[in-house]
């Protein structure tokens, strides 16, 4: 196995220093148990940690042209989108010592996820919450999306917005990209958002140095977070919505439209009753589902209030 110096010296660190990372039981338990989940409460770390008693993303405080001037987050995000191309490279590098050398994977997953935490991740939001947001930011402006200039080779693929921000400095090295920019009202960007909702696009918030958020995305496949985390199971890089999809067993009718628009595959089939069911362990709650339903027998609950899947971001 030829691979870089770095990870050969994690694994030397993880050998040699089990006491700082606890390669048994209780390190992965602590990894996969949210600070919510931790505490007895069912709301998101983010929550717990930024959302003043409430979800966090509703504190106006974080989409503030005070808090996006702090830390140096304008130089961050510049930077943050010029390594874009350098980061996917790493990514494949991270597969293959997933498959090969998975004590140092789990090592530099737990410490990647972190670094993600603090500094830009994100969340899925359903639609109402989207445009909720939308009516709480200052300016909205209709930018390309830079992963899917990345993961496709599409320059002017523009499904997301940059949030109270300049986007000129943020797109960094896309000089390509910036001819596309685009601000909005808050209605235009609304109405674009239930669109991409009817087209099954998953809406996402995303933080640039946590706690300020500065972008809205509508994602799919094509999206290096969803490659990342759901795809490919690399490493978190957001976390599902605070809520869980459901289906009304005495409404579904079986046609099953809501299994081919999940981008998750939450969504069960049941032969013997002809209806379809949520899985909910796997549901990201993003509320895309209940577009396909013409009986509306989708509905969103909160996920602390489904015991199955409270805690589970």
């Amino acid at each position: 196995m030829d691979f870089p110096l770095n990870y050969c010296l994690i694994l030397l660190i993880i050998i040699n220093e089990p006491h700082a990372v606890n390669l048994g039981d209780k390190f992965l338990a602590a990894d996969a148990m949210p600070l919510s989940f931790q505490k007895g409460v069912f709301m998101c770390e983010f929550c717990v940690k930024h959302g003043e008693g409430k979800k966090w993303y509703e504190v106006m405080e974080h989409y503030s042209r005070e808090l996006y001037e702090q830390d140096n987050r304008q130089q961050f995000m510049n930077k943050l989108f010029s390594n874009l191309q350098k980061d996917v490279a790493q990514l494949g590098k991270l597969d293959r010592v997933k498959k090969k050398m998975p004590l140092a994977y789990r090592f530099i997953r737990h410490m990647a996820t972190r670094k993600m935490k603090r500094e830009h991740f994100g969340q899925v939001v359903p639609v109402e919450d989207a445009e909720m947001i939308i009516n709480m930011v200052q300016s909205i402006t209709r930018i390309p999306c830079v992963c899917r200039g990345v993961t496709k080779g599409n320059a002017n693929a523009r499904y997301c917005f940059a949030l109270g921000i300049d986007p000129e400095g943020m797109l960094g090295d896309y000089p390509d990209l910036k001819d596309s920019l685009e601000v909005l009202t808050h209605q235009e960007t609304i109405k674009l958002i239930q669109e991409f909702d009817q087209e099954g696009l998953i809406h996402s918030i995303w933080t640039f140095k946590t706690p300020y958020i500065g972008g809205l995305c509508n994602c799919d496949r094509d999206c290096l977070a969803y490659s990342t985390q759901v795809s490919s199971d690399l490493m978190q890089a957001m976390f599902k919505a605070e809520y869980v999809a459901d289906i009304d067993f005495s409404q579904c009718v079986g046609c099953r439209n809501c299994q081919k628009l999940c981008q998750f595959g939450a969504i069960e089939y049941s032969s013997l009753d002809k209806k379809s069911l949520v899985n909910v362990l796997k549901c990201y709650g993003c509320g895309v589902c209940r577009t396909a339903c013409w009986k509306e027998a989708i509905s969103l609950l909160d996920r602390g209030s489904v015991p199955e899947a409270a805690g589970l971001w």
